[in-house]
Order: structure tokens, then sequence, then C-alpha cells
């Protein structure tokens, strides 16, 4: 049993580099003495070991891989049977996952890295197209300001509701169109939104234009609302109504008024 211990054959079985019949001798043997499978044990642990101090870390699934490709390696059987022998047969098979270990690594990297551009091609896009967005919005709200068809109307806050308030309606009169520009209200609470209304004076006669939120939105960043569609309007009016707008205005929630000069 020593001698088959020290012969370096069971370095090379641990590393499929016997000829089949021996493997079969020495695979009869790990069963039959418990010395042998030992010693078998302690080869592959070493073997695993130092092939772990030198190679970058793996994962399981890739540890894995490796062992299902070296499972079928095969050495040409060598006549001169001495330790030489057992040492080249296992510092090959050594090498050989070495380089495996290597090549897998390089390929994580570079794995790697192919996400990394890509993540920052997808960002990149997304820049773009939200910076064509802008840009449209900003000639779309230009074209508006510019145009001689447009009048700007003040709509100062109420002073006992919201004092510091302000917008400045870009009215249309002859398309019933009305460009909001919402900046100088405050945030309103989660449960409510802003409510506009075109009014005819007398009687007072007051008609829903539509919410203030993204459904009306030209640039919700830089809060500028369309509203189409308008009906004769002598004034405009602001107020603070539920989530999904009222019937009639609450008056008592009148954040800006101003009239249609004519």
């Amino acid at each position: 049993m020593e001698e088959l211990i020290t012969s370096g054959k069971l370095e090379l079985y641990v590393t499929d580099a016997l000829p089949l019949e021996e493997r079969e001798a020495i695979t009869a043997m790990i069963k039959k003495h418990p010395e042998v499978k030992r010693e078998v044990e302690e080869i592959e642990r070493t073997l695993i070991n130092l092939g772990a101090t030198v190679a970058p870390p793996i994962t399981t699934q890739i540890w894995s891989n490796i062992i299902r490709a070296i499972d079928g390696i095969r050495y040409l059987p060598q006549e001169k049977k001495s330790n030489w022998t057992a040492m080249l047969g296992w510092a090959a098979a050594v090498a050989f996952m070495l380089g495996l270990f290597w090549t897998l690594n390089e390929k994580i990297n570079l794995q790697d890295d192919f996400n990394s551009v890509n993540t920052q091609n997808v960002v990149l896009t997304e820049n773009n197209d939200s910076f064509k967005k802008s840009l449209d919005e900003t000639k779309e709200v230009l074209a508006v300001v510019r145009n001689k068809d447009y009048k700007a109307i003040s709509l100062p806050g109420n002073q006992a509701v919201a004092p510091e308030a302000y917008v400045t309606v870009y009215f249309n009169a002859k398309d019933g169109v009305a460009v909001i520009d919402a900046s100088g209200l405050p945030t309103p609470p989660s449960d409510k939104e802003y409510q506009v209304w075109s009014l005819i004076m007398d009687p007072l006669t007051p008609s829903s234009m539509g919410l203030i939120n993204e459904s009306t939105a030209v640039s919700s960043e830089n809060k500028v609302y369309k509203f189409d569609n308008l009906p004769e309007t002598q004034a405009f009016g602001i107020t603070l109504e539920p989530k999904g707008g009222s019937e009639s205005p609450n008056l008592t929630q009148l954040y800006t008024l101003g009239t249609v000069a004519p």
C-alpha cells in the first residue's frame, strides 16, 4: 500500500493521466483501502488549493464549468514510471487549470467592460432624448411668446390666500388657446391640484379650462401648460381644488385672478 502511495501514480490518477487499466486498478484499491482513498482526497485538496492561491477568485458556477471542462482530459501513457513523470503530469494539469482560470477571468472582465459600455450608451441615449424633448418644449414656448396673436395677461396673487403667487397667461383669443406660465404658483398639497377657469364677468360665469398637471403640460420642468378650445373669455382665475377638479370654483381657494384687457 505504501509503495502505491509513494509511487506518484495517485497524483497521475487524480489528474486523469493514467492508462485505463491502471486507473481501474487504483479505483478498486480506493474502494478497498481507506488509506488509499484518504491519500487521493488529500492530493485533490492540495491541487485545488494550489490553483486557488494563484488564480483570481471565481464563482461556484465557474468552478463547476472548469471541473466539467477538465473531466475528459487524457494524457498519453508513459512507459517510464517515475516520480518525475508524476510531477510532470501534475504540473501539466495545474498549468492547464491556471490557464483556464485566466481565460475565464478575462472573459468575465470583457463581459463587464461590455456591460459598462452598453450602460453608458443607454444613458447617453436617454440624455439625448431628454435634451431633444427639452429643446422642443423651449421652441414651442418661444413660438407662443413671440407670436403677435398672443397677448400676455398678468394674474396677480389673491392677497387673502396667496399674496406671493403670480401667473402669466399668453392668450390667443382668435384661436381660443391659452398658454400658462405657472412658475409663480406654490407647490400644491399631494391631494389637491390647480384648476384654471375662464370667466365671463357679468353675470359671473366660470367655465373650467382644465387642470394644471401632466395632461396639459408643455414643459413640466418649467411649469408651462397649454389649454385649447376656450370659450369667450373676459378673465382668468386659478383655484386650488381636490384631485380631479371641481364642477365650480372654490372661491375661498382662489389663488390668482386677472382680466383680459379689451
